[in-house]
Order: C-alpha cells, then structure tokens, then sequence
C-alpha cells in the first residue's frame, strides 16, 4: 500500500498530544510494515521552517510531500466548496489518514479520520469559539467522507455514537500509546535538578501537565490545592502547573489570586520535549483532575516514568489508568483535596501506585497501537 498521513498536527512549533500521537503511530507503522510506502502530507504555506520540523519527525522510512499553499486559507475555503484534496497531494494514495478530526473533499482513495473525542458537543463552553465553529461546520460532512473513523477509547466510541449514531458501524478504537524511551524512571537527580531550576521550582511538587483551560478542571483543582495546603501547613509541596495556554483562561490564573496562592502555585508554561521525563520524575505526584478526556495521553506518561497519579472519574480516564491511580470525584474539590493529602501523606502508597502504573503503562505501547491501526487500513483494502 502508499498510505498518506496528513501532517497537520505536526506542523506547530509546540506539538500538542494529538501531534505525538501521530507521531507515535507513523513511526512504529512504518518500522513495523516496511513493505508500504509511507508519506506525510502537508501544507507550508510558503513558511521553509514547517518542512524541517516535519522532516525531523519522520525518520527515514516517511517521505515528504508538502505544497507551498496556505494551509489555513485552503481550510477556510474547503469548509465551503469541494476545493480537491488530491490537487495538492496527487491521487497515487491508498490510504489517507487525518488525524485531526475533519477530512476535506475529494480525496483520492480510502480516508480514515481519528476523532478523539466529542467535547465540543459535551463541553462546548470549554472550546475556542473557532475550534467549535470549525467542527460544527465540518465534522459531519467530514465523518460521511471517511470510509472508517478511528477514535482512541471505548468511551470516545459511545461518546461519537450518542451524538452520531449513523456512523456506528465506522467507528473502530485504536488506544494511544506512550514512548517508552521518552517516558521512563530518571534516576538521575542532577538533570532533576536542573529542569526544576530551569523552571523556577524548588523542594516537593505536585505536577499537572497539559493545556491551561477551563476542561482540565484546574479552577476545582486550585481550590482543593489551598484546602490540602492549609491542612499540612508551611511545608506543603508546590502545585506545578505546565502547559500552554488555552482556551477561557483568565479564571483559572486569577484563582491563585483570590486563594492567596503566589508562590504555591507556578505556571511554567510549555515545557520543551526533553524535559518533560525529569519533570515528571521530580514530582512528589502527578495531578490530572480534568472533567473530559477522549484517552489522557499525561497521566499514561506519568505512569510509565513510575510516578505516582491522581485523576478523575470522569470519561476515558478510569479506563486508562485502570486501579493505578487515586480516583477522585472530578466534581468535588473535596475529594480531590483528600486525594492530595493520601498521597502526600502516604509514602507506601506513592510506591505501590508508582510500580504498578510502570506496568500498566507497558501495554500501551506505540507498537501495539501501530498494529491496531494497520488492522484498519487493510480492513478497507
């Protein structure tokens, strides 16, 4: 087969998880099945800078193939008129992928989408008014073009079933992975050391990481954080909060305001790709208290470097990370609040939870997932 991979994703500065995730899935497919060829695909926009990224993503065994076009404004106007896929990228495919949730017209060959999850529809007050705007206009029109829809959790599955229920017999769950090399326990405490005081942190410290907005419920957390550190009092572990910024997030910076957490709280914004495994090794525990996730790539990562996890009831999560994890109620600051002061308190548990989430974390691997995923692309051939 030629398979095509859509490369929108991998085209930012600052790759999100849906970038890694096809990074992740690519890279094993094409160590796993030499025998296809395999090639990115993507727009530049006239910016040379887009080619190298990429280019450093694909390896040897994916080859490029880009056009000069603006990217955006063939978005813009494919949400509207059947402007040809296959104009840019010729009609040699047979397999497309599109990671990113919308699969524009004329495409030539079989198309699959990767929706990962339904949030706009279940959270719409937590999406960027043009995220929202963009799969309002584009999401059906794009599902009845792709010959398969790949999604990353049962839950997701039920999730795009209830809101689209024509499309059940399309839907196939291909679960993410995580990077074993890049996500494991750093014994090393000088690097420790010097990514935590690259990021301004001092002593113990709870990590979050991912986007700063209003679905990863950190407002909630925020107010459990000040209720645990009145609790434990001048020696309480920092909050340390990594990520870009995101959509609505005025209330979730003026919280640390209002609960009088300068210094306690930290935002360290993006944090570059290799330092991400010593941070989170660092952290007394990692945090992840989010009310909607299609699969929650951070708490997988965390659990592969053996660090111990909070999280929520809520959504794809449980299925994720399984009985590794202290599981709060993703509505309540106080079960939340609780679930801080167990694991700061309970050192024996931070241990059992750290083992048993590196074990957890071993099933999901790149590979596994690349396999899944070809099982889907020979399915339509």
């Amino acid at each position: 087969m030629k398979i095509t991979f859509d490369a929108v994703p991998l085209c930012s500065e600052k790759i999100t998880g849906i970038g890694w995730c096809e990074v992740g899935q690519t890279n094993a497919l094409a160590e796993l099945y030499p025998e296809n060829k395999y090639e990115y695909s993507f727009f530049t926009s006239g910016d040379s800078s887009r080619a190298e990224r990429v280019k450093k993503l694909a390896g040897k065994d994916i080859k490029l193939n880009s056009s000069s076009f603006s990217g955006y404004l063939y978005r813009a106007a494919s949400a509207f008129l059947p402007v040809p896929y296959s104009f840019f990228f010729g009609k040699k495919s047979d397999v497309t992928h599109f990671f990113n949730y919308i699969v524009p017209p004329l495409v030539h060959g079989k198309k699959v989408v990767t929706v990962h999850d339904m949030v706009y529809k279940a959270f719409p007050e937590t999406v960027r008014g043009r995220t929202k705007l963009m799969l309002n206009i584009g999401l059906k029109k794009s599902m009845k073009r792709a010959d398969l829809i790949v999604t990353d959790s049962e839950f997701s599955k039920s999730e795009i079933i209830k809101y689209f229920p024509e499309h059940k017999r399309k839907i196939r769950v291909v679960p993410c992975g995580v990077d074993l090399e890049r996500f494991k326990p750093c014994t090393d405490e000088a690097r420790i050391a010097q990514v935590k005081s690259s990021l301004g942190i001092d002593g113990d410290y709870f990590l979050y990481v991912g986007t700063i907005e209003p679905r990863k419920n950190l407002e909630r957390l925020m107010t459990a954080y000040a209720a645990f550190a009145k609790k434990v009092g001048d020696g309480a572990p920092k909050l340390v909060l990594a990520g870009g910024k995101g959509w609505l997030n005025d209330g979730i910076y003026s919280r640390v305001k209002k609960l009088g957490l300068e210094g306690k709280a930290l935002f360290t914004e993006y944090v570059p790709s290799e330092d991400m495994c010593p941070l989170m090794c660092g952290a007394l525990a990692f945090t992840f208290p989010s009310l909607y996730e299609g699969f929650g790539m951070p708490p997988l990562e965390a659990m592969a470097c053996g660090v111990p996890v909070l999280t929520t009831d809520a959504a794809s999560l449980p299925e994720v990370v399984g009985d590794c994890a202290v599981i709060c109620n993703a509505y309540s600051a106080k079960s939340i609040a609780q679930g801080l002061y167990r694991l700061y308190s309970d050192e024996k548990l931070r241990a059992q939870l750290g083992k048993k989430g590196f074990e957890r974390a071993k099933s999901f691997t790149w590979e596994r997932s690349a396999q899944l995923l070809y099982d889907v692309y020979k399915e339509l051939m």
